[in-house]
C-alpha cells in the first residue's frame, strides 16, 4: 500500500534527503535560520529545566539539545520534530540518577539507543500506532503529577528536604515541611507562574517562559541583593574549573567526550560498569526505549497533522537511536522528539530538519557565552516553568472527555496506567496498561463472535431440511478467547439431533485454540453419532485445517464449499 509506504521504509537522514531532494533555496534557509533561532531560544531554560528535574546538573540537559538535537535532526525520519530532554522522562530517569548517578543514566540512555535502532532495524515503527490512546493519556498524566510533585520543593523553597523514593512518601515529606516554606521563594515561583498564564494574552510572537524567567530571575535578583536568599543555578550547582578550583552555575565549556561507564556514579566516585549493573539498568532501558519511541513518533504524527507531510516511522526510530547512542559520550542524558518545540518550530517557518540543526547550534552558543548569565537563573522559576511543562503534558482535557465517554474497559486501562505511573514506575505502567488493553480487546472481540440458528431463514435455506438436522451461523473469529465458547455452546444444541451443518462464511480466523475447540465439537459429535458438516470456510480457516492436516471422518464430518452445496448434500443422504 503506497500511502502506508511510510511506516515501513528505513533509511538514515530520511528527512533531510526528502527536504534537500524537493529543492532548498536561500529563501528556504534563511526561514529554517530564524526557526532555528526561536527554537533555540525556547530550548535553552527548558532543557535546563528538565535536566535539573531528572536529577543532574543543568548543564547536562544543554548537551542533550545540542548533540541530539544536531544529529537526530541529521539522521532521522521527521522533518519538523525538535529533539531533547523531555519532560515525560523525568518519572524515569530521576530514580535512576538517585541510584547510580549520572553514570547509570548515561549508560541506561545508550542502550536505550541501542534498542531503539533496534526497533528500527526489525521495522518496529508501525506498530506504535496500536498502542490504545489509554495508555498513553495514562502514562503521561501520571507523569504530569509526579513532576509537579517534584516541582513543590523548589516551588516553595524547601531547604535542606531530600524527598524519599516512594510516592506516598515524597507527598507525606512535602506536607510535613510545607510550613518552613520561603516567602521570597514563593514569590518568584507565583510571578513566574503567572506570566506564564497571563502572557499569551497579549499574543505577541514571544514564547510566553522567556519573559516569565526573566521576570522571574529579575525578582529574584532583587531579593537577593536585599538579604532575601533564594536559591539559584549558580548557588546549588557547582563545576570544577581547570585550575582546580570551583565554579559557580553552569561550566562555559564545550562538551567533552567521556565514556559514561566512568562518569560519576551516586557516590560521586566513577561507576564501575558490570554485568549486574547493565543487568539493574534493563527495565529501565525498557522503558526509556519504549517511552522514546512513541513519545517521538506520535510528535511525528502531530506534525504530520499539522503540515500535511510524510514521516517515515523507522528512519525516525534510527535517528533517535544514532542520538541516543552518541549524546551520552558528551554527557547529554536521554533525548526523543519534544512535542511543543517541534510545533514551535514549525509555526516559526521552519522548512526542513536544518531548522533543529541550527536550533542545537544555538544552544551551543548560549552555553559559551551566556553560562554566567544563567547561574542567574532561579530555582523557583525553574520550578513553576516545569509546572506549566507539567499541565501541559497531561492532557487534562482530553483524559476528562475520555473518563467520560469512552467504554468502561478504556477508563480501567487509563486508571491502571495512570496509578501505577504515579505510585510505581513507568516499566509497569507501560506494560501492564498495553496488557490490560490487549485483554480487554480480545475479550470485546470474543463477545462479538456469536452461533445463531438458521434453518428457518429462508433467505440462507431456501428448502426444507431432513429431519433432526439444523444449519447453525458463526459470525467473527474463532480464536482461543471465543471458540470454546462457541463450540461448547454448538455441542449443547447438537444434542438429540441427527446431524448439523455449520455455516462458517464470517468466520475470518480460526487459529489453534479454535482448531482444538473444533476438534473436540467434532470427537462429542463423532461419540454420540451426530453428523457435523462445514461450509463455506473462508482462506484463513481452511488454511490453518490444511495445515493440521485434518480430514473428512465418513460418516461423522464433511466439509462443502456452500451452504447451498451442504443443503443438497443432506437432502441427497436422507
Amino acid at each position: 500500500m503506497p500511502h502506508r509506504a511510510h511506516l515501513f521504509s528505513l533509511r538514515i537522514g530520511h528527512a533531510l534527503r526528502e527536504s534537500l531532494h524537493e529543492g532548498y533555496t536561500r529563501q528556504k534557509l534563511f526561514k529554517d535560520l530564524f526557526a532555528g533561532i526561536t527554537v533555540g531560544i525556547i530550548a535553552i531554560p527548558l532543557a535546563m529545566a528538565l535536566a535539573i528535574a531528572s536529577g543532574v546538573a543543568p548543564q547536562y540537559g544543554l548537551y542533550t539539545a545540542i548533540i541530539a538535537g544536531f544529529l537526530i535532526a541529521l539522521s532521522g525520519g521527521s522533518r519538523f520534530s525538535i529533539s531533547g530532554p523531555t519532560a515525560a522522562f523525568v518519572v524515569i530517569l530521576y530514580p535512576i540518577a538517585q541510584q547510580y548517578g549520572l553514570g547509570g543514566l548515561l549508560i541506561a540512555s545508550l542502550m536505550a539507543g541501542l534498542l531503539l535502532m533496534l526497533m528500527a532495524v526489525l521495522r518496529l515503527g508501525r506498530f506504535i500506532e496500536y498502542i490504545p490512546e489509554a495508555v498513553t493519556l495514562g502514562f503521561t498524566a501520571g507523569i504530569a503529577v509526579v513532576i509537579l510533585t517534584l516541582q513543590i520543593k523548589d516551588f516553595f523553597g524547601l531547604q535542606g528536604l531530600t524527598l524519599p523514593e516512594h510516592y506516598t512518601g515524597k507527598i507525606i515529606a512535602l506536607i510535613q515541611h510545607l510550613p518552613a516554606s520561603q516567602w521570597p521563594s514563593l514569590c518568584v515561583a507565583l510571578l513566574t507562574f503567572a506570566f506564564m498564564l497571563l502572557w499569551p494574552k497579549l499574543k505577541t510572537p514571544l514564547p510566553a517562559h522567556l519573559p516569565a524567567v526573566l521576570a522571574g530571575t529579575l525578582l529574584a535578583f532583587l531579593f537577593n541583593q536585599n538579604g532575601w536568599q533564594v536559591e539559584t543555578i549558580g548557588s546549588r550547582f557547582q563545576y570544577l574549573l581547570p585550575d582546580g578550583g570551583t565554579g559557580f552555575g553552569i561550566p562555559p565549556f564545550l562538551p567533552e567526550f567521556n565514556w559514561p561507564w566512568l562518569q560519576a556514579g551516586a557516590d560521586g566516585q566513577p561507576l564501575q560498569i558490570s554485568w549486574q549493573l547493565i543487568h539493574d539498568l534493563l527495565p529501565a532501558t525498557f522503558a526509556i526505549a519504549m517511552l522514546g519511541a512513541i513519545e517521538s513518533l506520535l510528535c511525528a504524527v502531530v506534525l504530520d497533522g499539522m503540515t500535511g507531510k510524510r514521516h517515515s516511522a523507522n528512519s525516525e526510530l534510527m535517528g533517535q537511536g544514532i542520538g541516543n547512542i552518541i549524546t551520552p559520550f558528551f554527557g547529554g542524558i536521554t533525548a526523543t522528539a519534544a512535542i511543543a518545540r517541534s510545533a514551535a518550530n514549525y509555526r516559526a517557518g521552519a522548512q526542513s530538519p536544518i531548522a533543529a540543526m541550527i536550533h542545537a547550534l544555538v544552544v551551543l552558543l548560549a552555553l559559551v557565552l551566556l553560562a554566567p548569565a544563567l547561574a542567574y537563573l532561579p530555582m523557583p522559576a525553574m520550578a513553576a516553568l516545569l509546572v506549566m511543562v507539567a499541565w501541559n503534558m497531561s492532557e487534562a482535557p482530553k483524559a476528562v472527555h475520555l473518563i467520560k465517554t469512552a467504554p468502561r474497559g478504556d477508563i480501567w486501562v487509563f486508571i491502571c496506567c495512570f496509578s501505577l505511573t504515579v505510585f510505581f514506575d513507568m516499566v509497569i505502567a507501560i506494560s501492564a496498561g498495553i496488557l490490560l488493553a490487549a485483554i480487554l480487546f480480545m475479550k470485546e472481540i470474543a463477545e462479538m463472535t456469536k452461533v445463531s440458528d438458521i434453518s428457518q431463514n429462508s433467505r440462507y435455506v431456501d428448502s426444507p431440511l431432513p429431519a433432526g438436522w439444523c444449519v447453525y451461523k458463526i459470525n467473527g473469529p474463532l480464536f482461543f478467547a471465543a471458540a470454546d465458547r462457541i463450540f461448547s455452546e454448538l455441542a449443547l444444541l447438537a444434542q438429540g439431533k441427527k446431524g448439523l451443518i455449520i455455516y462458517m462464511d464470517a468466520v475470518p480466523l480460526l487459529d489453534a485454540g479454535g482448531l482444538a475447540a473444533m476438534q473436540k465439537l467434532i470427537s462429542c459429535c463423532q461419540r454420540d453419532g451426530i453428523q457435523v458438516w462445514f461450509c463455506d470456510l473462508q482462506f484463513q480457516p481452511l488454511k490453518t485445517l490444511v495445515g493440521a492436516k485434518v480430514k473428512p471422518i465418513e460418516g461423522c464430518t464433511a466439509y462443502y464449499s456452500t451452504l447451498k452445496d451442504a443443503i443438497l448434500a443432506v437432502g441427497s443422504d436422507a
